[in-house]
């Protein structure tokens, strides 16, 4: 399958990316920002990294993992797994010293890990907008159940499409379905494009009403803009 995505994550990494890595939505083009995004280390001492790192603890999954920013800072605290579906991403995680790089699916999670192996989960990324139709969001929130323990916490993270900056995301619709709206895009690089990505922008509400019968509540909301939030699971 192609991807250009994970490549080019890749190649920047190696210092062989010659051209850039870009999101397309028709005639609208935006170049991806791979070192701001992917290799930008992290501060302990910025207040959205104590933040994160208060509600964390190992054993830890980081969904979506990427370049392995995130589990590079945290297997220094405790133990951590990174999850990419991209073997590129899996490759660079390891080059850059990632101790746990697992290649697989976030939506099919009992595939790869045994039951309540992980004290918490990280989604950075806003992955779960990928979780669709509906029903498949509840499905996933089950998934993480079952790979977390009975006193596990989950940092999943989306965009509000009800907030009025949203329209300003690349590839964004409008959903007459309240607290939904819809992301269309796909990447190209050297020439390769992507499949097409639909994700599901959604309110922290419509994920409170999804948590219903899985076995988490939503337990805390935070924005670190007017459109992108964190929101905090706690098993119940």
């Amino acid at each position: 399958m192609s991807d250009p995505f994970g490549r080019a994550i890749r190649d920047f990494h190696r210092d062989e990316q010659d051209e850039p890595l870009r999101q397309i939505d028709g005639e609208e083009v935006l170049e991806h920002p791979i070192e701001r995004f992917y290799f930008d280390d992290r501060d302990p001492e910025d207040e959205r990294t104590r933040w994160l790192e208060s509600r964390l603890s190992g054993p830890l999954l980081d969904l979506g993992a990427g370049a392995g920013r995130d589990v590079l800072y945290f297997q220094e605290r405790f133990e951590t797994v990174g999850l990419e579906v991209s073997e590129h991403l899996v490759e660079t995680m390891r080059e850059r010293g990632v101790e746990r790089a697992v290649r697989g699916d976030m939506f099919d999670l009992p595939a790869t890990f045994d039951r309540d192996r992980f004290a918490s989960v990280l989604a950075h990324g806003t992955q779960l907008g990928l979780a669709r139709p509906d029903h498949r969001l509840r499905e996933f929130l089950a998934d993480l159940a079952f790979v977390t323990t009975d006193d596990a916490t989950a940092v999943l993270d989306n965009y509000n499409p009800d907030a009025e900056t949203a329209q300003n995301l690349l590839g964004f619709r409008e959903d007459p379905e309240p607290g939904m709206g819809y992301r269309v895009m796909h990447f190209e690089y050297e020439g390769d494009r992507g499949e097409t990505l639909l994700f599901r922008p959604f309110t922290p509400g419509v994920l409170r009403d999804a948590c219903v019968g899985t076995g988490w509540d939503l337990a805390e909301v935070e924005f670190s803009n007017e459109h992108h939030y964190h929101a905090v699971l706690e098993k119940r």
